[in-house]
């Protein structure tokens, strides 16, 4: 896929000039040509811009791509301006219903909202922010870690995590804190510069503060801060004390006395199920996987294979996490992880899996707003895929098959308080633009000791000062994503259960929410999927139920 860096001074010209085609537009026929070279250009720009992301995450050292990244992040608020120019002119189509009649209402929903987001006086503001942001993803790619002589980054660090032997936990959770603690001071920084940057755009564009913003931002169309709060309420009152039951059971099952942050990763006193082979092992398994699935994913995931569309292994001064992004012009999802030899690697694989289906399935729609749903649907395809997938899960682990279900469900469950912890977290912040690095350490202290009462950071003065936050990327460079894997979660469980007892009738109903791609809002395509909505306090507690029933079905022996 060769690379081009756009003339954006030409670019501009060509994309203004087509836009006044759409405007002047004298029939149904001719705007409807000139939107489809609008959404050409667009697609061109785009499959630049994310290119150049995805070689720049490949290799944060790469001088050439680290340029190219900072030419976007510099140019793209100036796209936005492009592409607000047009979502202006649309809303006014002379010719709108065959527009709607084409793509559906909800690109001019989605348009109504993103103009409540843009004006030129924040251009300065949010080139600040996307340059924060890729110094965030630098500063942790940057990591070079000795541990019993050898160099790793965050992300080969954590098998050591994970290790049988606690004195060995002990140390790489602490080789790994003690990164982030000799960067607090910077990474203090560059948060606090994004928060105020973040309420200055707020106000500026007639915002009360970011909170606001930040739900337009994400293209929240059908519930509000509100409702998120109604659903963190229902998830601390339900969910809670069935985390801290299942901690009791870890703790129990590991023979530990007492039961320390460093021991959390650790689920059996013999180990975590790991994969069975290498990375290309891994793959190889995975092909059989989805060529039994369904002829569906089979066709998705030899799309993907024949194209190189993905990158798994993890290597020095590669951008940490994973992530799944689409190249339009190509039509092409594209998948981003960092094995490290852990059952994470299954996971990332299948959940960014999850993700790449989707938009290969609805790649068919054509515009740059429907390749992906807003983000709490997109992790319903993701997580989902990760359950669907349970049926093979002994391909990769073995005899540990039964081991890896365990932890998969449960640790899907945990994690959902956490998830809640966090976007309280961000709502507090964003009601309190103004409060200093230090305060903010201690809200979140204080937020988490609520939805993980069992945490206990022994010495760790850094992480019992509420430092954990600062490795949660979302919170920097995504604000407000982050509900959204809870409310995914809870929607991914119902796909679990209903595959239990009839996996076609599941796997079908899951092709056709991928199929709609964006063309409907969240609680639409919840709908569509014949799932029932997170929201609904009745659907945590019937789940809630059915996962604490399955868990506790599974002898501990069986676990040992």
């Amino acid at each position: 896929m060769p690379y081009r860096r756009p003339d954006f001074v030409n670019y501009q010209a060509e994309f203004n000039t087509t836009l006044h085609q759409f405007m002047q537009a004298a029939s149904e026929q001719e705007q409807l040509s000139a939107f489809d070279k609008i959404y050409a250009l667009r697609r061109e720009f785009e499959t630049m811009m994310t290119l150049a992301s995805i070689r720049n995450s490949l290799n944060t050292s790469d001088s050439f791509y680290e340029a190219e990244q900072n030419f976007f992040d510099e140019n793209e608020p100036h796209y936005k301006k492009l592409v607000t120019s047009f979502y202006r002119v649309l809303l006014q189509a002379p010719f709108r219903n065959a527009l709607e009649a084409r793509y559906g209402n909800l690109l001019f929903q989605l348009a109504a909202l993103s103009l409540k987001t843009f004006d030129d006086c924040i251009i300065e503001d949010l080139q600040k922010e996307n340059t924060l942001s890729t110094e965030y993803t630098k500063l942790i790619a940057s990591a070079k870690i000795e541990f019993d002589g050898q160099i790793y980054n965050l992300s080969g660090l954590a098998p050591f995590k994970l290790s049988p032997d606690r004195e060995i936990r002990i140390k790489a959770s602490e080789k790994y804190d003690a990164f982030f603690a000799a960067n607090k001071v910077a990474l203090d920084r560059i948060f606090d510069e994004m928060v105020k940057l973040r309420h200055q755009m707020a106000i500026k564009l007639g915002f009360n503060n970011f909170i606001e913003l930040g739900y337009a931002r994400m293209s929240r169309t059908d519930y509000t801060a509100a409702d998120v709060k109604r659903f963190r309420d229902a998830v601390h009152e339900q969910l809670v004390p069935i985390s801290q039951e299942l901690k009791a059971r870890q703790q129990e099952r590991l023979g530990l006395g007492d039961f320390k942050y460093y021991d959390e990763p650790l689920d059996y006193p013999g180990g975590n199920p790991q994969p069975q082979g290498s990375p290309e092992w891994i793959v190889q398994h995975a092909a059989t996987m989805y060529k039994e699935l369904s002829p569906a994913t089979d066709e998705f995931f030899q799309f993907m294979q024949q194209n190189e569309l993905m990158d798994l292994i993890n290597k020095p001064d590669k951008a940490g996490g994973g992530y799944c992004t689409f190249l339009s012009g190509y039509q092409a999802p594209f998948i981003f992880s960092n094995f490290n030899g852990t059952s994470h690697d299954i996971d990332v694989l299948t959940h960014e899996a999850g993700h790449a289906f989707q938009c290969y399935r609805s790649r068919y729609l054509g515009i740059e707003e429907y390749y992906f749903p807003t983000l709490e649907a997109c992790e319903i395809h993701s997580m989902s895929m990760e359950f669907l997938t349970w049926p093979w899960m002994h391909l990769f682990f073995n005899e540990h098959t039964d081991k890896y279900k365990f932890s998969h469900l449960s640790r899907a469950l945990i994690f959902i308080p956490y998830g809640c912890a966090v976007d309280e977290f961000q709502h507090w912040i964003y009601e309190n633009p103004h409060c200093t690095p230090d305060e903010r350490h201690n809200a979140f202290r204080t937020i988490e000791k609520k939805y993980l009462p069992h945490r206990d950071y022994a010495e760790n003065n850094y992480m019992e000062s509420g430092g954990f936050w600062q490795r949660q990327s979302h919170i920097y460079r995504s604000p407000f994503y982050y509900i959204d894997y809870t409310l995914a979660q809870l929607c991914a469980f119902q796909f679990w259960y209903r595959s239990q007892s009839n996996r076609e009738e599941a796997l079908n109903d899951y092709i056709v929410l991928c199929d709609q791609g964006g063309s409907k809002s969240f609680l639409e395509l919840v709908k569509v999927a014949k799932l029932n909505s997170p929201f609904d306090p009745n659907t945590i507690k019937t789940i809630a139920g059915q996962v604490k029933k399955w868990l506790a079905e599974v002898p501990e022996e069986q676990l040992s």
